[in-house]
């Protein structure tokens, strides 16, 4: 089998890179053709793939602001076409799945995400705070780009999400059905301990969409020890917003953090992800996740076993849950075996089945029926 990967940008590290990452463990031997390649900014396991980009990653300053380009990539991507290869495995965020291949190729997109910057405009236009002029300007050129990433997404023979969540966005904006296979966590880094300590523990990057600050808060009216990891633009807020009892912590090493996250009362995740790895490595360590009941969260956090929900996005839904929370009452190997469930070997068994049962039915021109091979036994 003659696979090829595609990723939309090469510039930032973060769930969709894990992805990639995972999928090179399994196709060692396959291109990446992505838009842009920054050296720099990838781990030493993507740099040393076969990595072809496309003309927009000579453009000056694209590897460091690649969002001013967005309106362009449909026109790069759409001018690629892959010919010779068996399978087209695209790993889509942003507009990959508008490239061109033969007829004999199937294409199966693993979609993290349809394009948010095209289907959930208004979040993005507040989370990147977007000037007045540039939305106006905007807005009639994403309805076109919009139909334009309909299109591209009815050519795509498979849609996989990550979420049910994502499951349901790939139904509403692409009108297609999908399969949930969910991302590769490395769970195995993450173990119980027998004794924790009095804290609370929420780590991300600080910028406002992850609303840290809702933790911050809560912990601060209920005065509770909480420790924030991770650095960004948030971070002078977050501090003016802090009582005594919160600690940031920096940046947090990745070997440190599985000792942290094994020790806390509870892992607080207050953001509305697509999937959200931090809380299931919280779990694979054994401890709860209180978490906002949307997106990913619906998938990994199960309420009584796992962790605990709060329901509307605001201080006084999270302090409430937060004051009669009972951590002592949630097994920690109980909650450690949920996790496993999203554990690396899993995604790798899970994805090859999944392209090995499409490809068969393609080439025999059947409907393809996925037969789960987990969930089976």
């Amino acid at each position: 089998m003659k696979l090829a990967l595609v990723h939309d940008w090469l510039n930032q590290v973060g769930g969709a890179e894990d992805v990639l990452a995972t999928l090179l463990q399994i196709w060692p031997e396959s291109p990446v053709y992505a838009s842009i390649h920054d050296p720099d900014s990838m781990p030493a396991d993507i740099n040393s793939a076969d990595i072809r980009t496309l003309w927009l990653d000579r453009l000056p300053g694209i590897h460091r602001h690649h969002q001013p380009f967005l309106p362009l990539y449909p026109l790069a991507w759409s001018g690629l076409h892959l010919r010779e290869y068996d399978v087209i495995l695209s790993n889509k965020s942003g507009f990959c799945t508008a490239l061109r291949h033969d007829e004999q190729t199937l294409h199966i997109c693993y979609c993290l995400t349809p394009t948010r910057f095209l289907w959930q405009l208004e979040e993005y236009i507040k989370r990147e705070r977007l000037g007045v002029a540039l939305r106006h300007a905007l807005r009639p050129l994403v309805a076109l780009l919009r139909r334009q990433d309909y299109a591209s997404a009815q050519r795509v023979h498979h849609f996989i999400a990550i979420s049910s969540a994502v499951r349901q966005r790939i139904r509403d904006c692409y009108e297609r059905d999908s399969a949930l296979i969910f991302p590769p966590v490395d769970t195995q880094r993450f173990r119980p301990v027998l004794r924790c300590e009095d804290y609370f523990l929420t780590v991300a990057r600080l910028v406002p969409y992850k609303r840290i600050d809702l933790a911050v808060r809560a912990a601060t009216r209920l005065n509770l020890p909480l420790k924030v990891g991770g650095t960004g633009r948030d971070l002078d807020r977050l501090r003016a917003m802090a009582g005594p009892t919160v600690e940031f912590l920096g940046y947090v090493p990745d070997d440190k953090l599985p000792e942290l996250m094994a020790r806390c009362r509870a892992f607080l995740f207050p953001g509305h992800e697509d999937f959200g790895i931090t809380p299931v490595q919280a779990q694979a360590a054994g401890r709860p996740v209180i978490a906002f009941s949307a997106g990913g969260a619906l998938d990994t956090v199960i309420p009584g076993l796992s962790g605990e929900l709060f329901h509307e996005q605001s201080v006084d839904a999270l302090t409430s849950v937060l004051a009669n929370l009972d951590s002592s009452r949630y097994d920690s190997q109980a909650i450690r075996a949920h996790a496993l469930r999203f554990d690396s070997a899993v995604f790798r068994r899970k994805i090859r089945a999944f392209v090995s049962q499409a490809l068969t039915a393609f080439r025999r021109q059947e409907p393809m029926a996925w037969r789960d091979p987990y969930e089976s036994g």
